[in-house]
């Protein structure tokens, strides 16, 4: 069997196809992002890879969904409200798989994987309430906000575990038996 090199195309393959399983019918929030960050973080050794390839496979499908799939907006749209705070917090979770997994074990996976979700909980939802179209700009508003996303964390907690499980554990057996090379 030839030894197929994967270390790049591989990797970006894995990102594509967890960002276009994106379109099939899923749970609230059970979505690949934040997996599609982490395992570009860990495995993109160049830092400008490692950050515009996930972000850019995002947009992409941020297209796809804004403009093909579903109808929300009038026009194309390139950009949603509130895309910023998804965005944000898909490269701070980037920056935790460069950083925070250097060596891959499945703790460390496992334990940035939570962690990762709950900073996109944080972020996305504090979005929703700084744009003041939803809650009242108070404390109280903010703490309603988070409140009632409450539900909505189990499909993004659950989500970032199921890809990050697949995008990690088949980069993984793809190595281990040899159709990577390292």
């Amino acid at each position: 069997m030839n030894k197929i090199n994967l270390k790049y195309t591989g990797i970006i393959a894995l990102i594509l196809f967890a960002s276009f399983s994106r379109i099939i019918p899923h749970m609230p929030n059970f979505t690949p992002i934040g997996a599609m960050a982490l395992f570009g973080g860990a495995y993109l050794k160049n830092k400008s890879h490692a950050f515009l390839i996930p972000v850019l496979s995002l947009w992409i499908s941020d297209l796809v969904i804004n403009n093909f799939v579903f109808s929300y907006y009038s026009g194309f749209t390139f950009f949603y409200p509130g895309f910023l705070w998804q965005y944000l917090s898909f490269v701070i979770i980037t920056f935790i798989g460069y950083f925070m997994l250097k060596k891959i074990n499945y703790k460390k996976v496992f334990f940035t994987t939570i962690i990762s979700s709950l900073i996109f909980f944080i972020i996305t939802n504090f979005g929703v309430w700084v744009s003041g179209y939803m809650y009242p700009m108070n404390v109280n508003g903010l703490i309603i906000c988070y409140i009632a996303a409450l539900p909505f964390y189990k499909g993004t907690l659950l989500g970032f575990i199921f890809y990050s499980s697949f995008l990690f554990g088949a980069f993984e057996s793809f190595k281990r038996i040899k159709l990577i090379v390292n």
